[in-house]
């Protein structure tokens, strides 16, 4: 293990962000340079918190079930070679979850139960950038080819995931996107601020190199139909997300002014990565509310506060959360250690600005004469007897000239290739799967939140790394490439 006496000589420390004043004034991450650069001073210290636990339940916490001990334990002793080999045994790409997931492995970690848990996200993305920035990271392709094809639908992680386990297996693959780069909400759904898309570039181009071939700008389902892609490929991959908005169709829904937080973003993004963006929806100078408190609505918020919004209110209808640092002795009640607690938590957009308004309902949106928004009727509510209750007397108007939506999504787009696939649907509207991740039709695999659900990164990573391993038994007859995890798997998330 790390220094046995490393939980008790030190306190958990992160990486220090750059002030407020100068990072909402370009696009760039908010650590310097990195946050893996960023943590180099003091990542060793901190990987010496690791207690390297009889029972580590910072695996359960993690669905990919990452090695996190060991790699700790290597990232303490300076043997940088060893703990990328760790991290990369479990997680083919380090760099997107060490940036963006929640760390559902934190909230598990045993030392949290009357302590600051170890910074175990932290110690992953470092790991990852001293691994690139000493060249590191290199391509894996296969000794020999199978003389077999994959057709993988869309290039977010769960898609990339599989494509890569897949490639790796000596399988010849292909990864369409309907957008004109590669990456899907990786490219265009997180700001830059969160994730600079370098990070996605250059493990992309691992991937070329590895053999992987990508087909950006392809719109599955209209440019090649289903049926084409049965007869071309011999396993096809849907990893299509999550991608129907979820909406709010209250009186004056019909307004201008009111989007859809993915239509913001990403033109924010494009906007942000030198593309020029025709009708582009700004914040400058506009009142904006967001309704939606998740990460979504945080990326909102920090896009918004760079664009140089007047004002900026984000809503939630549930309650507000208690505050905690995630240790099992300042939890809510009913969501003990291991669980992923629900608490209040301050993203760095939220350290930039805005006013976070929990416990309100919106009851109507309100116009001016030119059919514009104005403006939004809301109203307290509260949780009682199992739903949610107006407080009498509690309506006012907060004004709004930019309404985003940032309320989660649905279920994945029913026309086009899943139609034409025929695949079944679940009763929530997701492509319904095996215990081996296959669809109802043969030779056709699913993979993240098309079929789960949405999700955190970590559980679409995860699944594409066990589609994989489905698609490669399926066309081989066996599989030595690994399975974290089986569909009927659930987070404990409350």
């Amino acid at each position: 293990m790390a220094d046995p006496k490393g939980f008790l000589k030190n306190g958990r420390e992160g990486a220090t962000r750059r002030p407020v004043d100068e990072r909402i004034g370009d696009w760039n991450e908010v650590y310097p340079d990195s946050i893996g650069k960023a943590l180099l001073p003091i990542i060793n210290v901190q990987a010496s918190r690791c207690m390297d636990c009889g029972i580590p339940f910072c695996h359960q916490g993690c669905p990919l079930g990452n090695i996190i001990p060991e790699w700790n334990d290597l990232t303490w002793r300076n043997d940088w070679d060893g703990a990328i080999e760790r991290l990369h045994a479990t997680n083919n790409f380090p760099e997107f979850t060490g940036r963006l997931c929640p760390a559902p492995c934190e909230t598990a970690c045993v030392l949290g139960i009357n302590q600051d848990p170890v910074t175990i996200k932290n110690i992953e993305v470092s790991i990852i950038d001293r691994a690139w920035d000493d060249r590191n990271v290199k391509p894996q392709p296969p000794e020999w080819l199978s003389g077999k094809t994959v057709a993988v639908i869309g290039s977010g992680p769960a898609g990339l995931a599989a494509a890569q386990q897949l490639t790796r297996a000596g399988h010849t693959v292909a990864v369409y996107e309907r957008a004109d780069k590669i990456g899907g909400l990786l490219r265009y759904g997180i700001p830059e601020f969160k994730m600079e898309k370098k990070h996605v570039d250059r493990r992309l181009e691992q991937m070329r190199r590895e053999g992987t071939v990508f087909r950006a700008g392809v719109d599955v389902g209209t440019a090649i139909t289903g049926q084409e892609l049965r007869e071309r490929y011999d396993a096809v991959v849907l990893a299509v997300g999550s991608t129907i908005p979820r909406d709010l169709p209250v009186p004056g829904r019909e307004l201008n002014g009111i989007h859809q937080a993915m239509e913001f973003l990403p033109q924010a993004n494009r906007q942000a990565l030198g593309e020029t963006v025709e009708g582009q929806i700004r914040a400058d100078g506009k009142h904006v509310v967001i309704i939606g408190g998740g990460d979504t609505g945080a990326d909102c918020l920090g896009t918004s506060i760079r664009h140089g919004a007047t004002s900026i209110t984000q809503l939630e209808i549930m309650p507000r959360p208690e505050e905690s640092n995630g240790r099992a002795d300042a939890r809510p009640n009913g969501q003990p250690w291991p669980t992923y607690p629900m608490i209040f938590r301050v993203s760095s957009a939220h350290e930039e600005g805005g006013d976070r308004v929990y416990g309100v309902s919106t009851k109507e949106f309100l116009g001016d004469e030119n059919g514009n928004v104005r403006a939004l009727k809301i109203v307290d509510v509260v949780f009682e007897g199992g739903k949610l209750t107006e407080v009498e007397g509690t309506e006012r108007e907060i004004l709004a000239d930019l309404v985003l939506f940032a309320m989660g999504f649905t279920g994945p787009e029913q026309n086009g290739v899943v139609e034409q696939l025929g695949v079944e649907l679940d009763a929530r509207g997701n492509i319904a799967r095996g215990a081996a991740f296959q669809t109802s039709v043969e030779g056709v695999y699913v993979a993240g939140d098309a079929g789960r659900g949405q999700s955190l990164i970590v559980w679409a990573i995860a699944e594409g790394r066990s589609a994989a391993a489905a698609v490669d038994a399926y066309l081989t007859g066996s599989t030595t490439l690994p399975s974290p995890i089986k569909p009927t798997d659930r987070p404990l998330m409350v």
